[in-house]
């Protein structure tokens, strides 16, 4: 055995010059090589820009998305240096564009704020480009350098004199690399339209030249329009809006805030403008700081009696929009995707800030003081009232190994990977879908009518709700600051509801408790919607189901088309006339074809006036699961090997809640607005 054995020794070590371990492992530097990493390349060059908008060198980034698949971007800043650089021989702009970890980031003075730590952005673009051509103005002449795959073809070449200033990168994505070459101008948009928030007074501009789009950004306000931006359609319970812009040594802390007439907490964290989803020490700072203000000034007020608690750090979040921006020197985050900030000098500085300016805020507004306490302190009872119930839930549910509730029909699995519950409409479905499951790991849970609006109901009022309840108990994990999703006793939640107009609102309100109160199986990809067939074709004893209006025309043509193959071979049999069956395309068609080959001339009869009918074809159009027995459920839209099921995801959160706001909540005019805007892609509606 031992002679198979390959040595190992120095001749087994690769080493990766260059820019060679970016094209080797991509993922390592952009997170994957799909859409994300394909866009990934954008926000580097991009954040590079606005990098000098933060040094108070730019006011102008400027993405083109060119028709034969090149983008460019471009800023009005200093312009990447192209002296030499004494540690690599090379001009600056070649060091940044071919060397890791080069960059004027890591000290020296070249900023004092920026969000590309890791200095690798630019020339991560370049290695992973099939072409890239870099663009200077700098010093009164332009300067270019064209490259390769990451290679430079040529030196720099100083070019005529110019007043611009600024740097210019296009760049060709190489389609060897990437699943997709192809940029989003939708998700290209939004990126944009952040930044330019995040950056106030800088003016932002996209162009996408194969759709013939562009748009610009500048906002005045910064993070205090970003904040109205997130609360539109909502009712503003704070105004003005609170807003602090403030420095503390090489620090800038900057914080918005409103409150609205929401049951929900939305605060966003940036750091040197890039996103913390996980938030950091700069929201422990704020949250420390926010629930102690608020109680300091309620005491002091009177707006708590003696004999109340304290309001709690959710109770003082609800309904709360806030904006937490740090700007700092050297930010440490934790991992490269940069998701939470750890400078431990960061709590500190933003709760300083918060303690002096929201305290001056409240002092200065106590109208607004008073509604944004009393807010609180309804929430500190719904809270206490929410926690009876919860308990009551807990002690009767399953989630203490009790019984589960009796309109379930639970799976004999125990195996939650493997075991789904379905969510039915009505007993009638609920019925049928009991008969058609498989037993082994297919739950079935009944709802009676429609479930409560969650997006205008407090907790305790929702635990207070029969159906709600029982979904509750069923799933097994939990709910508020009780939720575990390790108690999950089913890795699928399918929502399985009528094709009509009463099943799609269930479907809506089901979808509106998920995403509001059970937002990590959503996330985690466990909420389903299964998609039962809208029409059965048949003829004579063969019937084939269709999801759509699409899929039942091209049943039908089929159909025709094989009777039509079968009239013709009849016809040529009886040497009859030779028949153009090429000609059939519609149903009449295949009437008047019928007609000629059977010879039937009687145009009193039923059948004419439905040719369909005619040629044997039968549709039936389900409007609800009852209508089903439990083999064609079963079949059809419960058999793992031949249903479709639509996996619910959040690809962008921060509109989700736009338009769970705007359809769910109580302001009316933005849902009669969206329906006016929309009613015209409506095609086919069931009334």
């Amino acid at each position: 055995m031992a002679e198979n054995k390959q040595n190992y020794n120095a001749e087994q070590i690769q080493v990766l010059e260059g820019l060679e371990p970016v094209r080797k492992r991509p993922g390592m530097y952009i997170g994957g090589t799909g859409s994300d990493g394909l866009h990934h390349l954008i926000w580097e060059i991009v954040n590079n820009s606005i990098d000098e908008a933060l040094a108070g060198e730019a006011d102008t980034v400027e993405v083109i998305m060119h028709d034969n698949g090149w983008v460019t971007v471009t800023d009005n800043g200093r312009g990447i240096p192209v002296d030499k650089v004494k540690a690599t021989g090379k001009s600056a702009l070649e060091t940044v564009l071919t060397v890791l970890h080069a960059g004027g980031k890591f000290g020296g003075g070249g900023y004092k704020v920026s969000g590309g730590l890791h200095g690798v952005g630019v020339s991560v673009v370049n290695a992973l480009s099939t072409d890239l051509k870099a663009t200077v103005w700098k010093d009164g002449y332009e300067y270019t350098q064209d490259y390769k795959s990451g290679v430079p073809l040529t030196d720099i070449k100083k070019g005529a004199k110019t007043d611009k200033r600024g740097t210019s990168i296009s760049f060709m994505p190489d389609a060897e690399i990437f699943e997709t070459i192809k940029f989003n101008y939708k998700t290209v948009l939004d990126y944009l339209r952040h930044q330019a928030y995040l950056t106030k007074g800088v003016h932002v501009n996209i162009k996408d030249e194969t759709l013939n789009q562009s748009y610009g950004f500048y906002f005045e306000g910064g993070i205090r329009s970003y904040v109205e931006h997130l609360n539109k359609g909502k009712e503003g319970l704070n105004e003005p809006t609170f807003y602090v812009d403030k420095k503390v040594d090489e620090v800038t802390v900057e914080v918005a805030i409103q409150y609205c007439d929401s049951f929900n907490e939305q605060v966003k964290a940036f750091a040197n403008n890039i996103f913390n989803p996980e938030g950091g020490t700069h929201i422990v700072g704020f949250r420390t700081a926010l629930t102690r203000v608020i109680n300091d000034y309620a005491r002091k007020n009177g707006l708590i009696k003696e004999k109340e608690e304290n309001l709690t750090g959710d109770d003082v979040r609800e309904g709360l929009t806030a904006i937490v921006s740090v700007k700092l020197p050297e930010p440490q985050f934790e991992g490269q995707t940069k998701a939470k900030l750890g400078n431990p000098e960061i709590r500190n500085i933003v709760e300083k800030v918060m303690n002096e300016y929201l305290s001056y805020y409240l002092e200065e507004n106590p109208n607004e003081a008073k509604k944004i306490i009393g807010k609180g302190v309804l929430s500190a009872r719904a809270r206490m009232a929410a926690r009876a119930a919860r308990d009551s839930v807990i002690r009767k549910g399953a989630l203490e190994g009790m019984t589960l509730p009796g309109k379930l029909a639970d799976c004999s699995s125990k195996d939650k990977n493997r075991s789904e519950v379905y969510i039915v409409e009505g007993d009638s479905a609920g019925g049928s879908a009991k008969q058609g499951r498989d037993r082994d790991f297919q739950a079935i849970l009944p709802l009676r009518g429609k479930i409560l609006n969650v997006e205008r109901a407090r907790l305790d009022k929702m635990l207070a709700n029969n159906e709600v309840k029982s979904l509750i108990i069923a799933l097994g994990t939990g709910i508020g600051d009780t939720f575990d999703i390790s108690r999950l006793r089913y890795n699928r939640i399918i929502i399985m509801t009528d094709a009509d107009v009463d099943g799609a609102h269930i479907r809506t309100l089901l979808l509106t408790l998920f995403y509001r109160h059970f937002p990590e199986l959503v996330e985690g990809g466990h909420i389903y919607i299964a998609q039962p067939p809208l029409f059965k074709v048949s003829k004579g004893k063969t019937a084939k189901y269709a999801f759509s209006d699409n899929e039942r025309d091209e049943i039908i043509a089929d159909i025709m088309k094989s009777i039509a193959d079968k009239v013709d071979e009849k016809a040529k049999s009886k040497k009859s006339a030779e028949i153009d069956k090429s000609s059939v395309e519609t149903a009449q068609d295949l009437a008047e074809l019928a007609e000629q080959v059977t010879g039937a001339e009687n145009e009193e009869e039923e059948m004419v006036d439905n040719p369909l009918k005619k040629a044997g074809i039968n549709i039936q159009r389900y409007k609800g699961l009852g209508e089903m027995n439990p083999e064609q459920l079963w079949e059809t839209t419960m058999d793992p090997e031949n249903r479709v099921l639509l996996q619910v995801t959040i690809n962008d959160a921060e509109k989700a809640d736009a338009i769970f706001n705007k359809l769910m909540g109580e302001e009316v005019s933005l849902r009669k607005t969206f329906i006016q805007t929309h009613a015209k892609d409506v095609t086919n509606l069931d009334i």
